[in-house]
């Protein structure tokens, strides 16, 4: 699921920044961009993360910008002196422009590593749990939202269905029609008796009762999962599964227009909960 989380704390010389985003995905993928001064502790990060997120593309972030007059970098003399004395055999330059020139070059910085203080890396993980607060916040957010969604296109399929209970006996008649017509364009005499049987056969064949039933007894199931503690996303998954298996088989039997029209529109409103259903966790 999508959200956004960011925490920001200031320490006596420097401040650090920490952002967390998350898209969908089936399973949890963890991008993190983390200094290297603190990549020894970027394990223990990861799995708070984890613990946390379940699932989702997340990007995580620790920026760190020093805001006092401590650095980790210094300037190396005598690297720097020897590349102004090389220097200034192939240019004619003041001192000022062969400095310039030394300072880019490779060495002429050295950074000394610094061991990573405790109390400080407590402060960026009470950072990290509160990002994280935000983060599921935001997909609480977003999944009240779906919750109505999914509640909104289950009505429809059932509306649909209802629809289809309305003209089930007319698809009968219908089909009775056709099988008379087609009999008695064969201009042959039929055993009424035979007939009959035969055409109560064809119609058990046809008969969607026992779909009907299942149909509606998945999307009160997909209803009571919604909303009870245990819901995933998964388990929705399975549900629809089963939905879309009562509603194919409807359509295979039904043999009569307007009910496939209506079938075409409950499978399009499956679609749509198919897709967000993969958004929740």
């Amino acid at each position: 699921m999508t959200g956004y989380g960011k925490n920001v704390i200031q320490l006596a010389s420097k401040k650090i920044t920490v952002e967390i985003k998350s898209l969908n995905s089936k399973s949890l993928d963890i991008n993190a961009r983390v200094p290297s001064s603190y990549r020894e502790k970027e394990l223990v990060m990861r799995k708070m993360l984890a613990s946390s997120l379940t699932r989702g593309k997340v990007d995580f972030s620790l920026y760190v910008e020093m805001t006092g007059e401590e650095t980790t970098s210094q300037i190396n003399k005598v690297v720097v002196k020897q590349y102004m004395k090389q220097l200034s055999n192939i240019v004619d330059a003041d001192q000022a422009e062969l400095l310039k020139m030394a300072i880019k070059m490779p060495d002429a910085l050295k950074t000394t590593r610094e061991e990573i203080d405790e109390n400080e890396f407590a402060e960026i993980l009470k950072a990290v749990k509160d990002a994280l607060k935000e983060i599921n916040i935001y997909r609480s957010d977003e999944g009240a939202v779906l919750r109505a969604d999914f509640l909104a296109r289950v009505a429809i399929i059932e509306a649909r269905l209802e629809e289809v209970l309305d003209i089930d006996s007319q698809r009968i008649d219908n089909v009775k029609d056709r099988l008379r017509t087609a009999v008695n364009e064969l201009k042959e005499k039929v055993d009424e008796n035979r007939f009959e049987q035969e055409l109560i056969y064809y119609l058990e064949k046809y008969d969607i009762t026992e779909e009907k039933v299942r149909l509606q007894n998945h999307l009160n199931y997909f209803r009571e999962a919604i909303n009870s503690d245990d819901s995933n996303g998964k388990k929705l998954g399975f549900i629809t599964q089963e939905i879309g298996r009562e509603i194919n088989t409807i359509g295979s039997k039904s043999n009569f227009a307007p009910m496939q029209q209506l079938v075409v529109q409950m499978k399009d409103e499956l679609e749509k909960i198919k897709e967000q259903a993969l958004n929740v966790l």
